[in-house]
């Protein structure tokens, strides 16, 4: 095959070399921080002195028309040019003649790459940060219009203390907000531009970075030319909180999954989220839950990728970076679209409150506020946790849970536990109300949080 290489080289290359050296089938998804950077560089050329007024006009036409041609799909991606860059440049010298290869003066694929790179993946980061923000909005709708509904709460999956579906619901919500404060806080330290690192050591050209910097929409340029061509950390970071994000989006899957059951029956998922089976009739699968939990793994796949890829990497640009591409635009893929997809989901679904009630009724959860109201008594809680729990024994022996014990066996476990207000602890629903402290399902404070969480998340249209 032939190829453009330069002049240090001969024009044929091995085939084998041009599958591994060519990359437009994975970077030409950079095309719109190409011309962007293209732009911005061309118009710093032109403040520079290395490029008349009306060079620059023409190069900045002629990339607005290769725009339109990409934005209508008519542009032609040939694998020949190796990458975006080059399938760009070489049509910009058809559209505008031997102007056109003055654009790349003062500048190395390196630093432009790293430019375009950190672009796309800003663009993304907001793309993200919206995706978790409209989810979290629906978590807090659902939050809101089902308050009432009361639940067990779980340890170990087993049921632990009576508590509120609403109260859950806001557990979700506050690992969403915490990814996207990650995201935020990476977008932050990624936003700084390589363009005028050239290919390690700078430019000769009296570039102005800083302007440069600035019409991209940078807080500034990247202070080491090394650094800015070489190193692929905002990528790491950006990744990882992607996969956190994954792994939260995989736990609220998998509840999903669980309350789906009949052996739970918490919720339904509408049939837009569901699925058949194509053997058994009677089957609808909560596929959503299920694919959310498996693009987690890919998640977690990126960030390996990219953190090994930059191992023991030496300083300077090496084209092992080439294949950093991939895995970033993957765990974008995959976070966007189970963001989305999850959205929907709780957004449609049905939540089974008389089912959720009737949970509360097996499995003694008021253990813990009957040992309380021992306490209340007097007793030191860990004998309180001994006499209760002896009192759960016995139950469990008879068939009954631990409020239809008869009285004398109660009085017999401990004085105590007598009068009218022994049958308050034994409440479910008071039991929830008990927990009023900040961070607790009691209702007010449940509305509380709701209200205090509307604040802080980004105003829905």
């Amino acid at each position: 095959m032939t190829v453009a290489r330069g002049g240090r080289l001969p024009d044929e290359i091995d085939a084998a070399m041009e599958r591994l050296n060519t990359s437009v089938d994975v970077d030409w998804e950079l095309w719109r921080e190409d011309i962007a950077g293209s732009i911005a560089h061309a118009e710093g050329l032109a403040t520079a002195g290395v490029l008349t007024q009306t060079e620059a006009l023409s190069i900045v036409t002629g990339l607005q028309q290769i725009r339109g041609e990409i934005e209508r799909g008519e542009f032609v991606w040939e694998r020949k040019k190796e990458d975006v860059h080059m399938n760009i440049e070489a049509r910009l010298r058809d559209v505008v003649g031997p102007v056109g290869g003055k654009l790349h003066t003062g500048r190395s694929r390196n630093d432009q790459v790293a430019t375009d790179l950190r672009l796309w993946t800003r663009r993304r980061c907001e793309e993200a940060i919206l995706a978790i923000d409209e989810l979290a909005g629906a978590i807090l709708d659902r939050a809101t219009s089902e308050l009432e509904l009361l639940m067990p709460a779980y340890t170990h999956l087993q049921r632990a203390q009576p508590s509120r579906l609403s109260h859950h619901l806001m557990a979700w919500q506050e690992l969403l907000f915490r990814d996207r404060g990650r995201l935020v806080d990476a977008m932050q330290r990624l936003n700084e531009s390589p363009l005028g690192a050239g290919a390690v050591a700078g430019s000769g050209f009296p570039l102005d970075r800083e302007g440069v910097a600035r019409a991209l929409g940078f807080s500034r340029p990247m202070q080491n030319s090394i650094d800015a061509t070489g190193s692929r950390d905002f990528l790491m970071e950006v990744a990882s909180a992607l996969a956190i994000f994954g792994v939260h989006l995989s736990r609220i899957g998998e509840e999903i999954v669980l309350w789906s059951t009949q052996e739970w029956g918490f919720m339904t998922l509408s049939d837009a989220f569901s699925t058949s089976s194509s053997m058994m009739p009677q089957k609808k699968n909560p596929d959503v839950a299920e694919l959310v939990r498996g693009k987690c793994a890919r998640l977690v796949g990126c960030v390996t990728t990219l953190l090994v890829l930059e191992k023991s990497l030496a300083f300077g640009y090496g084209r092992d970076l080439q294949e950093d591409k991939r895995p970033i635009f993957d765990a974008f893929d995959c976070a966007l679209t189970s963001a989305r997809a999850l959205t929907g989901a709780i957004a449609t679904a049905t939540f089974h409150g008389p089912r959720m009630k009737a949970a509360l009724a097996t499995g003694h959860l008021c253990a813990t506020d009957l040992a309380d109201f021992l306490v209340q008594r007097g007793l030191p809680f860990r004998e309180a946790h001994h006499v209760v729990g002896a009192l759960v024994r016995e139950a469990e022996e008879r068939g009954v849970q631990i409020g239809e014990l008869p009285a004398s066996v109660l009085v017999a476990a401990h004085p105590s536990l007598t009068g009218p207000e022994l049958m308050l602890a034994l409440d479910p629903e008071a039991a929830v109300e008990r927990r009023s402290l900040v961070g607790g399902p009691a209702k007010a404070r449940v509305q509380s949080a709701i209200q205090e969480a509307r604040s802080r998340w980004p105003t829905r249209d």
